[in-house]
């Protein structure tokens, strides 16, 4: 096909994905090749990451986001986007990368404890060397042995820090806990030599084990599986002998054993699966289930139900059709994901927004791909991914794109762009309702109630339809991956890999609330400082001190606290779905949820935030409609209707699982099975395949790549992950 120039690009979606693609494909080295356009529902970009100003200026998001400490990519191009911004301190509040995040170092698993109550597992969790998005090739390339070299120096640290009942530590573990040292041949030499004399004897000795294999690991090319197989198994059921009789009636040093039972299973099903030497990686035990990987490799069920391994399920949403009966995870994602977050996180963990997620990333990306010239089509529902039809391709012409087909939401007045920002003290933001003002009969629309964001509110004021040669030449498809089997029926209907995509890659809908307090913290009893935990009680299993938003708000009086829940939302029958009323029933159901959870199960984190078991203190809620003093406008559970709460039904906000046996079916951004068409976003193969920003953002990376072979793959940190 004869490309013009410049290239015209039609990008569908404003998500991570198909902001990284436009900012990719219009950097200044292509020197104007590319022209984008990007076409967007409603009107605001994010996709799930979207949010929006409202009474008060309150944040609303989508959900809980916080960014982790290993995410190079989204880190790298945010990076860049500010730097690129050159925004002024003097005038915005958040003028650079290091305004809009800051690092949180302080995080918790929920545990239930063996005494009967839930008891909250906080963890402090150093800082590591650099920052993520350093520029250059400053992050180290990992191997699987890497990986597991480090899991076992992890092994040997908690097992030098164990302090048994009573203060003391097991006999000799300081003494030994250096790393085994010397030739490869000596280290190999030394562990034949301990599986023939047994001494496994204390924990001392367990931990010299240890460093040897660490150090084997650390130094060879090529890794005598079978003879560490055997090593690891011996020293692995000498330490369980002695650690085990150790941990009853102590929660601290159970969570440790549980930490150090599933590093060992680890271990050992690496091994025994070959995946040193395999050059599919992880990937070769995808078809297994997390937790059935974990015990297969020897993991006890105490391990495998433990806290740590139920937060790892929570923070992916790893529940098939939100049944939190049925939990599900690939294994090998599951283990690139923990291994990745936990070994090569750089500055935090946790990385923590200043305000919200549209505020300190779209808002960013939107003004400068603007200044670059890319074109934003804000109210464009697409419906159709129409293709050339077959009997028209000539020989050897590969399938194409023939038009995109939309539904126009509504028009701007005089025809200009919609100017979608509005400031918040000296901050561009994103707001929580579309600017009618701006749009053609916008006060009808408004006082209609139409809902541009939701799939079933199909009410539109014209269709368009793109064509290829005329309006596009190339397409990104960007959409969130629930929508693919909606707006690309004829892709679905001819090609085998999409249908089977659609069919095996599945989603869920998820669930989130937002409430602002005017008692803080330690008058509802949590003592520690602010912290992120996952691993609670169902409906809402996860919870985020979001305390530090409340001077980014526009409060009479600012509210001393603000807490951020979500959890995965259990998926309704199918027939519910088709019902025009099932997006308002949702609403309703999740607004349940959050009152009752508030009335029975947030006591076990905020002892006093109820007044007597079983009611919730909702007088401690602000409504941002009310004046400091004045009489309430809600009393009792009513005062919850002034908080914010979603239910994220509609196809494009669910969340894109990794089910075990289904990654293999994902379609690459890089397939050119369609002359004009890539995909981008986290529901494609794009080397991390679990729902978050970063693997959006290599997806996006990826799909700018098959177009223009930029960025090369090897900038795509991660990409080549094993």
């Amino acid at each position: 096909m004869i490309r013009k120039h410049p290239v015209e690009v039609a990008i569908v979606g404003g998500g991570c994905a198909g902001i990284t693609a436009a900012f990719e494909l219009t950097r200044p080295e292509h020197e104007g090749k590319y022209r984008v356009t990007l076409y967007q529902l409603g009107w605001r970009l994010g996709g799930k990451g979207a949010s929006g100003r409202g009474p008060a200026d309150r944040i609303h998001e989508h959900g809980l986001h916080l960014w982790m400490g290993f995410y190079e990519n989204a880190f790298r191009l945010l990076r860049e986007c500010y730097g690129e911004l050159k925004r002024s301190p003097a005038t915005c509040p958040i003028a650079d990368w290091r305004d809009a995040f800051f690092p949180d170092h302080f995080t918790g698993v929920a545990d239930w404890s063996p005494s009967g109550r839930w008891s909250p597992w906080k963890v402090h969790l150093p800082p590591f060397e650099g920052l993520p998005g350093d520029p250059g090739n400053t992050f180290p390339k990992w191997t699987i042995a890497d990986y597991l070299a480090r899991s076992l120096e992890l092994v040997r640290t908690l097992l030098v820090a164990v302090q048994v009942p009573g203060g003391r530590a097991p006999p000799g573990t300081g003494a030994t806990s250096r790393v085994g040292s010397g030739a490869p041949e000596a280290l190999l030499e030394s562990m034949s030599r301990l599986l023939k004399l047994g001494q496994f004897a204390t924990l001392a000795a367990v931990v010299e084990a240890l460093g040897l294999m660490e150090g084997v690991l650390g130094r060879l090319r090529r890794y005598p599986e079978n003879l560490l197989l055997q090593f690891h198994d011996t020293v692995a059921s000498a330490l369980r002998s002695q650690f085990e009789r150790l941990v009853t009636g102590d929660d601290e040093l159970r969570r440790l054993w549980e930490i150090i039972d599933l590093v060992l299973a680890v271990v050992r099903g690496t091994l025994r699966s070959g995946l040193l030497n395999d050059p599919r990686g992880f990937d070769a035990i995808n078809d297994y289930d997390c937790r059935e990987w974990l015990r297969l490799h020897g993991a006890s069920e105490g391990s495998i139900n433990s806290a740590f391994v139920r937060a790892l399920y929570d923070l992916a949403f790893a529940y098939e059709e939100g049944d939190v009966k049925r939990p599900a995870i690939a294994a090998g994602q599951a283990l690139r994901g923990a291994l990745r977050a936990f070994f090569t996180y750089r500055g935090a963990f946790f990385w923590k927004m200043r305000a919200g997620m549209g505020d300190v990333v779209f808002a960013p990306f939107y003004e400068v791909l603007t200044r670059r010239g890319v074109r934003f089509e804000f109210f464009h529902r697409l419906e159709s991914v129409r293709l050339v039809d077959p009997a028209r391709l000539g020989v050897g012409e590969h399938p194409y794109v023939e038009a995109l087909e939309f539904d126009v939401q509504a028009e701007v007045l005089g025809g200009g762009e919609y100017q979608p920002l509005v400031d918040v003290r000296g901050l561009p933001c994103w707001p929580a309702q579309p600017d009618y003002r701006q749009l053609v009969d916008g006060e009808r629309l408004r006082q209609e109630g139409w809902k541009f964001e939701s799939h079933w509110d199909r009410r539109k004021v014209r269709s368009r339809t793109l064509r290829m040669g005329e309006d596009f030449d190339l397409a990104i498809l960007g959409v969130g991956g629930g929508a693919v089997r909606h707006v690309c029926r004829e892709l679905v209907e001819r090609d085998a890999r999409w249908r089977q995509m659609v069919e095996r890659v599945k989603s869920v809908p998820t669930q989130a609330f937002q409430i602002w307090m005017s008692a803080g913290m330690r008058e509802l009893g949590w003592t520690e400082p602010p912290i992120n935990i996952s691993g609670f009680i169902e409906p809402f299993d996860t919870w985020a001190d979001m305390s530090h938003l409340a001077s980014e708000e526009s409060w009479p009086r600012a509210p001393r606290s603000i807490a951020y829940f979500c959890s995965v939302l259990p998926d309704p029958p199918e027939e519910e779905r088709d019902s025009p009323n099932f997006p308002e029933a949702q609403h309703e159901r999740v607004r349940r949820h959050c009152v009752h959870f508030l009335n029975k199960d947030i006591v076990h984190l905020w002892p006093w935030a109820c007044r007597v078991p079983g009611e919730f203190r909702w007088d401690l809620l602000m409504d941002p409609g009310g004046q400091p003093d004045a009489t309430p406008l809600a009393e009792g559970e009513e005062r919850f209707r002034s908080q914010y709460w979603t239910a994220n039904v509609s196809p494009t906000d669910r969340y894109t699982l990794s089910l075990p046996g289904s990654l293999r079916f994902r379609v690459s951004p890089l397939d050119n099975t369609y002359d004009n068409l890539t995909v981008a976003g986290d529901w494609t193969d794009c080397g991390f395949n679990e729902g978050c920003v970063e693997a959006a953002v290599m997806s996006g990376r990826l799909a700018a790549h098959a177009i223009s072979g930029a960025p090369r793959l090897d900038e795509i940190i991660g990409f080549d992950h094993p």
